[in-house]
Order: C-alpha cells, then sequence, then structure tokens
C-alpha cells in the first residue's frame, strides 16, 4: 500500500474535531479537485510502500484510541479492507464517496464534491471531464450511508454552493444532524470570512458547521 505520510495530531474537521489521532494518509485519488489540499497524493502522487503490518505497529506505537484512514482516496488503495481490520482503533474513513469497498469503519466521514472541485483551468482543464463525471456517485453515496454510521462534510466555496448541497442530502436521505459544512481555504484569513457567512447559511438549513483546527493551528502544513 503506497503511504503518503502517518503521524499524530488531533481531528480538525467534522464531528470528531479535536480528538488525538493518528492519520495514514495514503497516496492516489480517482479525482483532481482544483482546490486539493493534499497535491502530494492526487495531482502528483508521492510516498513509500508499506505493509500492513508495519502500518499497524507505527499506529500503535503513539497509544491513541482514534485513527483517521485519508488520503487522496483510501477506498481505491490496495488492501484498504486488510488494514481497516488489523487495525483496532476507532477508526474513520475521509472518503469522496465514489468508491465502495469492504472495509470496517466506526465514522465514514464522506465528502461529497461539488462543481466548486472541478478544475477546469489546473494544468489546462485536461482532469476537468473525468473529474466532473466521477465526483458525483449517488448510489455508492446511498450505499455507504445505509451501510456505516456516517457525516456528509461539503466543502463551500460560495454561498450558492448550498443549492447543490441541498440536493445530495434530499437525494441521499441524510439527516441535517449529520451534514456539515466546511469552508474552503487554505490560511485561517480566509477560513474566517468564509466562516462567518457560513456560520449564517448553517443557522438558516439547519446543517453543522465545521472548523478546520488543524489550519488555525499549525497552518497548511504537511503532518499536522
Amino acid at each position: 500500500m503506497k503511504i503518503a505520510e502517518i503521524f499524530y495530531s488531533i481531528q480538525g474537521e467534522g464531528m470528531l474535531a479535536g480528538v488525538p489521532s493518528v492519520f495514514v494518509r495514503t497516496s492516489g485519488c480517482n479525482l483532481r479537485c482544483t482546490w486539493c489540499d493534499t497535491p502530494y497524493t492526487s495531482w502528483q502522487p508521492e510516498g513509500e510502500e508499506r505493509d500492513i503490518e508495519s502500518i499497524a505497529q507505527q499506529v500503535e506505537s503513539y497509544g491513541a484510541t482514534h485513527v483517521v484512514v485519508t488520503g487522496g482516496e483510501p477506498m481505491i488503495a490496495p488492501q484498504i479492507d486488510e488494514l481497516t481490520h488489523r487495525l483496532k482503533q476507532h477508526i474513520t474513513i475521509e472518503t469522496a464517496g465514489t468508491v465502495d469497498a469492504h472495509v470496517r469503519c466506526d465514522l465514514m466521514s464522506i465528502s461529497p464534491k461539488l462543481a466548486n472541485s472541478t478544475p477546469h483551468t489546473r494544468e489546462d482543464g485536461r482532469w476537468a471531464a473525468q473529474h466532473d463525471r466521477l465526483r458525483y456517485q449517488p448510489e455508492i453515496l446511498k450505499r455507504l450511508t445505509q451501510l456505516y454510521p456516517h457525516q456528509l462534510k461539503f466543502v463551500i466555496a460560495d454561498p450558492a454552493d448550498i443549492t447543490e448541497v441541498n440536493a445530495i442530502v434530499e437525494a441521499t436521505g441524510t439527516s441535517k444532524s449529520r451534514v456539515l459544512l466546511m469552508p474552503e481555504g487554505i490560511d485561517a484569513a480566509t477560513l474566517t470570512h468564509r466562516s462567518r457567512w457560513l456560520a449564517e447559511i448553517c443557522k438558516r438549513e439547519g446543517y453543522r458547521l465545521s472548523p478546520r483546527l488543524h489550519i488555525d493551528l499549525w497552518g497548511n502544513n504537511r503532518g499536522t
């Protein structure tokens, strides 16, 4: 399995924000979000091949009760099912919800990619059509939300994005209590600005506002 990094930090996003967690970041992604904050796992995937036992032993060495398997897109990683069944901790899997796999998971953190993610100009737009075709898979989303405890976490760049969010929430039948809206941005100033108007949308629509605590605390840096 190709691993970009393993590190111990706190969960910065979603329902478990603030919980000390070991992050296992797989490398490789089937999407190419224009604002991707981990391009070293998607646009230019890097990392080293690791066997399942060495990954599990490193995770266990931190003594944490929670592990986050993230990416890239961890659900496309070879042996992802084996890894999740080997790990003994509470497992969150962070996925775009476009691929299914037989994993063990205590919280499926699904981040369906909105139209704001399509890379129309990045690298001359050569990934745009493929990304747009793959980014929203409603039947897979429904299956994941039926099989696992879950949250839907949307990256919001503009107030108009809420129309697309509402459509996805309705189509999947997801409870609003499990929907989180998170401002797009990789610096504290942008996140603060967008969080202010996003908070008003959450109040109006009944969704939760998700922070990005790791950005607030350490900036947009790897290993945090």
